[in-house]
């Protein structure tokens, strides 16, 4: 069975980018060369997740949030389902 990882290739290693294979043992893998990436693309991926939230910050992303509690509940407040009553 097939299945498809995305990952950025240096040198004879790759970076998993959404998850990586199960499986300790060796894997048998195919690799396409989808695009080169460009200095900028490059550095952009491999930014740690802390960085990439600080720049959302900086750029006052969230800024309209006045209760960040109270918007997440109700962004996870269940709603009904159509065609249900």
């Amino acid at each position: 069975m097939k299945r498809a990882y995305k990952a950025i290739l240096r040198g004879d290693r790759a970076q998993w980018l959404n998850g990586s294979p199960e499986g300790e043992g060796p894997l048998l893998v195919e690799i396409t060369i989808i695009k080169e990436l460009d200095h900028d693309e490059e550095a952009a991926l491999s930014k740690p997740v802390s960085e990439l939230f600080k720049a959302l910050a900086d750029m006052g992303t969230f800024a309209d949030i006045e209760d960040p509690v109270a918007w997440q509940r109700e962004i996870r407040k269940d709603r009904p389902l159509p065609g249900r009553d």
